[in-house]
Formats: C-alpha cells, structure tokens, sequence
C-alpha cells in the first residue's frame, strides 16, 4: 500500500470501531438514555414481587396480591423504553406513560421495585419528554457568494387587489359588515 492509494472510510478500519461509530450514530438519532433508564427501571418492578430470596433453610418472599399488576408494569416499562429507542417519533407519549406507571407502581408494586425501579422509570420519562431530535448540520459551500449586480430585485412589491374571490358573506367587506351567518 502506498502513501497515495486512497483510504475509504470503513474499509481499512478495524470492524470494533465500525460497530462503535455506527452505534454513536444510531444513539445520537434516538432517546437512547431515556429508553435505557425505562427499560432499567421496569425490570426491578416487574422481578420483585416474584422473586424469592433463600437465607439458610429459610425462604423470603416478596409475592404479594399485586403480583399481576407488577408484571403488567414492569412490562409495560420495558415496552416503552424499547419503543423510544425503535419509534422515537411517539418519545412524548412515552415519556408521558413512563412518568405515569412510574407514578402507579409505587402504591401497586412494592414502593415501586423498592423506589429503585420507580426512580429509573421517572428519570427516564423526563429524558424522553426533554429530548429534542438534533437539527441537521448545514452542508458547507465552497461557492463564493454571488456578486450584488446578478440578484434580481424587482422595483415594485407586489399589491394586494383586496378580497376578491375568497371573501365569504361572513367576513366584514361582505354584507355591509353585518355577519349573515345568524
């Protein structure tokens, strides 16, 4: 290889750094800490009520009545954490739903996935609410702007000949300036 044959990015690299620059990139294009913390968040609210924990012969559980309503939750969670990073378009609505079930899953599952679940479903619907997507980068111009003598200006504005065809019998010039509506 000599020093002037041309190196195109992604071929010569090596394939660890591909992956990571495409990852950033897919990151950067989506709520992705949002989705992270909310899908992190409905795992502790959903795994809790039916975990079981042994110390020696003895078996602690934490199953309670609202065993169903965790798991609904928690799945719920992890859904709406997935959907802001596949569907970033609904991220508001996700966001909202997030802060939502982080808020029902405090009385129904177990102080919320023992406050831990609760704080990263809460932290990640306001990030999803909070983020905006990146406007895109203006395209540099290697042109040189055109001289003053070659833009058209032209020596009149245009007039405005008044409603014409679009007034209705309702706005002020017809009728007198009566609405005929009544």
């Amino acid at each position: 290889m000599s020093a002037e044959s041309a190196v195109s990015p992604g071929r010569d690299e090596n394939y660890i750094r591909v992956i990571r620059r495409n990852f950033r990139i897919w990151r950067g294009q989506r709520p992705f800490w949002a989705g992270l913390f909310t899908v992190l968040g409905g795992i502790p609210i959903a795994y809790f009520p039916y975990a079981s924990l042994k110390l020696g012969h003895m078996t602690l559980s934490m199953a309670t009545t609202a065993g169903a309503g965790s798991l609904i939750i928690g799945v719920l969670l992890v859904t709406l954490g997935l959907t802001m990073w596949f569907h970033h378009i609904v991220r508001v609505f996700a966001g909202v739903a997030t802060i939502l079930l982080a808020l029902i899953s405090i009385p129904i599952a177990n102080l919320g996935g023992f406050i831990v679940g609760f704080v990263f479903s809460l932290v990640g619907g306001a990030l999803a609410l909070s983020w905006a997507p990146a406007k895109p980068a203006a395209a540099p111009t290697n042109q040189a702007p055109a001289p003053a003598s070659d833009v058209h200006v032209s020596p009149v504005p245009e007039q405005w000949d008044g409603p014409g065809a679009y007034a209705h019998e309702t706005t002020i010039e017809g009728n007198g300036g009566r609405n005929s509506a009544g």
